[in-house]
């Protein structure tokens, strides 16, 4: 019998894994017997430094499907066209290097406080991992909102428009219901229907 799959969730700009949404799917694993199959790793600000976390990541899991929000939702793209993966993403960072060129300057973590600066370099290293459009669209689910307050919802649209996507009307940048679809998460990644404890 195949293991199971090994999610790994990637928070977004400035978040943590104690954002909403990172501590729904914690809270989703846990009352179905998954805590183990899935890391939510606190990544670092340097973008560089967060992809050697991930690397790190996909390397110890068993069959690693990738979750990416915002951000992460881009560092997903990235390593699941050089892995093969699978990966979900809800509301996904495209074209960051424009996107980010317009934030540089202090910076404050949303969650731990911590402050840091966003310099030029790390926009170019942000450059760096962008890739055509994905090869193989059957192995990317995208969740969009059209009411996201931070990226336009039409940029990700365009960029993943021969993946599976799935547009909600309104919501907001951190993706209104997300819980409720846990479900239909877990289901992508590869998980068999398991009851709630």
């Amino acid at each position: 019998m195949p293991p199971l799959p090994t999610l790994i969730y990637m928070h977004g700009f400035n978040s943590s894994p104690a954002s909403l949404k990172a501590r729904e799917l914690v809270a989703a694993c846990e009352c179905r017997g998954l805590a183990e199959r899935l890391r939510v790793p606190t990544l670092h600000h340097d973008p560089r430094q967060a992809i050697a976390q991930l690397e790190r990541e996909i390397a110890e899991a068993d069959c690693p499907v990738l979750v990416g929000s915002s951000l992460g939702g881009y560092y997903a793209t990235y390593l699941a066209e050089r892995h093969g993966l699978k990966a979900l993403l809800i509301n996904p960072a495209v074209r960051v290097e424009r996107y980010f060129a317009g934030y540089l300057g202090p910076q404050r973590n949303y969650y731990s406080g911590e402050s840091w600066e966003l310099t030029a370099a790390h926009v170019a290293a942000l450059a760096a991992l962008e890739v055509p459009p994905p090869r193989d669209p059957q192995r990317f689910l995208v969740w969009l909102q059209t009411g996201d307050e931070t990226l336009d919802y039409r940029d990700a649209a365009d960029y993943y428009r021969h993946c599976t996507l799935d547009i909600q009307p309104d919501g907001d940048h951190g993706y209104q219901g997300f819980a409720a679809r846990i479900p239909e998460l877990l289901a992508f990644a590869g998980f068999s229907a398991l009851p709630q404890s």
